[in-house]
């Protein structure tokens, strides 16, 4: 059996099956961020309070307690280019974090053996900086002095969002193709 056991190791190497293994793992970590910035970005839950919710892009306000959500419009207390900014540079992350994975799989057929997937990096990267810059203004100019509030899940998973956009640009620029 030991004898088998090694002629079969000899005929299938175990590093193409480690390198898929590898390789979908980046790709499933990269889809999950990608899906924690669009998420961020297209849901309704950046703020709550008691009564409303809010967004990037409106707010919902439940009217004399009946239970019923009404669409608002942004209040106008909120300064519009802040949140112009916010809004473009949530959408730009996303679209950098999208972009990011089209170069990876590009460079994953087109990159010699032995090279650095810095490029997809540095997309990414870029796309980090984007969703770090939405919601350093939202934090900053937004909320700040509204006692009765709290963060919603969107919110969180902006920051989720970041953090994972941060872990898998340093990867990228780290990550060599295998030179076998």
């Amino acid at each position: 059996m030991a004898i088998l056991t090694g002629y079969c190791s000899t005929l299938f190497p175990p590093y193409p099956l480690n390198m898929f293994k590898a390789l979908a793992g980046i790709c499933l970590l990269h889809l999950t961020t990608i899906f924690f910035l669009f998420w961020a970005t297209i849901d309704d839950a950046w703020w709550f309070t008691e009564n409303l919710y809010t967004d990037l892009w409106g707010r919902w306000v439940m009217e004399n307690n009946d239970n019923v959500w009404v669409y608002m419009d942004i209040p106008t207390s909120y300064r519009k280019d802040y949140l112009q900014a916010v809004q473009a540079f949530a959408v730009l992350s996303c679209l950098f974090a999208v972009f990011s994975l089209c170069v990876f799989i590009f460079q994953l057929f087109t990159l010699g053996k032995g090279k650095r997937f810095t490029i997809s990096g540095v997309v990414q990267l870029i796309s980090c900086f984007c969703i770090m810059v939405a919601l350093s203004i939202y934090t900053d100019h937004f909320h700040w002095n509204e006692k009765n509030g709290w963060y919603g899940w969107s919110y969180i998973m902006a920051w989720f969002g970041w953090l994972l956009t941060l872990f898998t640009g340093i990867m990228y620029i780290i990550l060599r193709k295998r030179a076998d």
